[in-house]
Order: C-alpha cells, then sequence, then structure tokens
C-alpha cells in the first residue's frame, strides 16, 4: 500500500510541476511586433521583435529611433540640424577653419580614416565626396545622364585621404583641401545601426531583428524558443525567386548588401548604379552585389565591407576581407553566377 501511495504521489507531484511549467510559460509568452519608419537615411526601415505588452515595444523602439534619427542627422550632408554640428555644417566650413564637433562624430570619423580606408585598400573613403557628388547630380537630373568625363577625372583629385586633418586633443576637423568634402553613405547607416542595435540591447531590448534599408542585425534569437533569426539575400537579377539564398544570424551578426539594382539610372542603353570605383571615377561593374556577414558588434565594418567588396576585383576582395577576421562574403555576378568565402553559411532559398 505505501508504495502505491508514494507512486500516486510523485505521479501528482510530476503534475503539479509540469502543470507549474506550463503556465509559466505561457505567463512568460512574448508577442511578435513589428514598426516601419520612412523618416531614417532615405530608406525604409523595419524592426520586428518580441515584447510582452505593446507598451514595453512601444517604449524600446521609441528610444531606438531616436538613436537612429540622431545619426541620420549627423551625417547628413545635404541639410543643416538646429543644436548639432553635422556633416553638412562640415562640408561647410572645414577648408576654411578647423571645425569642432561632439565626440560621436569625432570618433565615427576617426574610425573611417584610421581603421575603415586602410582595412578597405582605400576603396570605402569618406573624402570622396566630390566625385560622388558629381554622380548623385547625375542621378537626380532630368533626364538623368552620367557627368562629363573631364568633371570627373577633375574631381579624382580632391579625394586623398590625407587631406582629411583630425585633431583628438582639439576634436577638430579641418580639410587643406578646399575642393574636398565628404560623404558617408557607403558606411555611415551600417554604423548607425550598430551603435543604436548596442545601446538598444543595453536597454533590455533582447529579441529583434533591425531592418534599415537592407542592413539587418540581429539582436538575441526569437523569443519563445522560436530559434535564430533567418533572412534573405536579395535576387540582384530582378527575376525570381525574390531571394536567392537564406542566412540564419547568429545573436549580434549582421547582413549588409551592396548591389546595383535599386539605386540607378540608364543612360543610351548602359546602367549607372550609385556604387563607384574610385580608381576611375566611374560606376563599378565587377558584379551585380556582394553580401557580407559579419559577427557580432561588426554591422558597421560589414557596410564598409559590403561597398569595398563590390568596387574591387574578386582577387583584391578576398585579400581585403582575409585582413577582416571573421566576415563572410558572397559575390553574386550578371551572369547569375556566384562565389563566396570559405565560411560563408548561406543556404539557397526554398
Amino acid at each position: 500500500m505505501k508504495t502505491r501511495l508514494y507512486r500516486t504521489g510523485a505521479a501528482v507531484l510530476a503534475a503539479l510541476l509540469l502543470g507549474g511549467v506550463v503556465v509559466y510559460s505561457m505567463l512568460n509568452r512574448r508577442t511578435l511586433y513589428t514598426t516601419t519608419w520612412f523618416d531614417l537615411f532615405d530608406t525604409v526601415s523595419v524592426v520586428k521583435g518580441y515584447a510582452r505588452s505593446q507598451a514595453e515595444w512601444d517604449a524600446q523602439m521609441d528610444a531606438l529611433h531616436d538613436d537612429l534619427l540622431h545619426y541620420h542627422q549627423l551625417f547628413d550632408i545635404y541639410n543643416h540640424y538646429d543644436g548639432m554640428v553635422n556633416l553638412y555644417d562640415v562640408n561647410a566650413q572645414a577648408a576654411d577653419d578647423p571645425v569642432a564637433v561632439d565626440e560621436d562624430l569625432y570618433r565615427f570619423m576617426d574610425w573611417c580614416v584610421n581603421t575603415i580606408y586602410p582595412l578597405t585598400d582605400g576603396a570605402t573613403n569618406i573624402a570622396a565626396g566630390s566625385v560622388l557628388k558629381l554622380w548623385h547630380d547625375a542621378r537626380e537630373s532630368a533626364p538623368p545622364a552620367p557627368p562629363e568625363d573631364e568633371a570627373i577625372q577633375q574631381a579624382l583629385a580632391h579625394i586623398s585621404i590625407e587631406n582629411l586633418q583630425l585633431d583628438e586633443q582639439a576634436q577638430t576637423v579641418f580639410f587643406t583641401d578646399p575642393a574636398m568634402s565628404l560623404d558617408v553613405g557607403a558606411v555611415g547607416k551600417g554604423y548607425a545601426v550598430e551603435q543604436a542595435a548596442e545601446a538598444a540591447e543595453a536597454r533590455g531590448l533582447d529579441s529583434a531583428l533591425l531592418n534599415i534599408g537592407g542592413n539587418l542585425r540581429a539582436i538575441g534569437e526569437k523569443a519563445n524558443g522560436e530559434g535564430r533569426w533567418t533572412v534573405g539575400v536579395e535576387n540582384p537579377w530582378n527575376n525570381d525567386p525574390a531571394y536567392i539564398q537564406t542566412v540564419s544570424l547568429e545573436p549580434g551578426y549582421s547582413l549588409v548588401i551592396s548591389g546595383d539594382y535599386q539605386r540607378y539610372f540608364e543612360y543610351e542603353g548602359v546602367r549607372y548604379a550609385h556604387l563607384i570605383d574610385l580608381t576611375t571615377g566611374y560606376p563599378a561593374r565587377y558584379c551585380s552585389s556582394t553580401a557580407i556577414l559579419a559577427p557580432s558588434q561588426g554591422g558597421g565594418h560589414a557596410d564598409a565591407l559590403s561597398t569595398a567588396l563590390f568596387c574591387l576585383p574578386e582577387a583584391q576582395g578576398r585579400a581585403v576581407l582575409d585582413a577582416a577576421d571573421g566576415y563572410e562574403a558572397l559575390w553574386m555576378y550578371a551572369d547569375e553566377t556566384t562565389a563566396q568565402s570559405d565560411g560563408w553559411p548561406g543556404h539557397p532559398a526554398q
């Protein structure tokens, strides 16, 4: 009789424990939310993630948006904003006198000059604004047409990174070449997304996927035991399927893609994309698209590398990638073939 009682008691205890686990799981189950913005970096931004309530999610998204908007304004080369010295102000004033900037802008520029420029063999160069402005204006003209070659060659004479003088002690920026200007479009968004994601993590956001104009950054994994965030590599050849590969992002990882299939114009049957080969001053034509997978907290580097590898021959790009420990790449070519680094983890899209 005692044996039966013991067994019955054990069964009841197990049932109670199991029930408690189920109840606990149900009470702590989180809901998937999605937020979309249209006012950041001239693109569409979508963030999806999990929270325990709409109020919790909204508070996190308000703070995340504030951080991203700060960098959007800080890196804007077309507009001034009251209350800050941004890149528009630097471009307007730094050829005359050193311009004092806040710590976050100085830190970013120092990173671009002393880390990103040498890492990418100069292919990602924030001092190339004189050339990039020519192509920006060409895209915006009606009808669009490529700049004159003479203008391109003249602009190429004013992109030397050595003429961008940073004074760490005074925290100032100065142009020794008056015709030089800055453009951080090749790297600013990735840097901003990474900084904002890390700040959100510090505030307690632990399950979200940021898609800021194609810059993808995982915060944690999906909630409720649903596993990692899975993202797609967009098809650059304008046909089905929409994605050619999928990639599973570990927490903190980023996927950044550069391509010639979104921002471009056609002139006399030739496509002119926005990604410029700074050795020629003309749009790069080595491939259709490049994708970079970055390790945790590497989103800024990934943005710079995706631009660099698009604007370099594959062999040179592989050498650049080898020097960037922990990063992987996929090259997509106009003939619809691909190449990849040894550790690239993508799988064919279903």
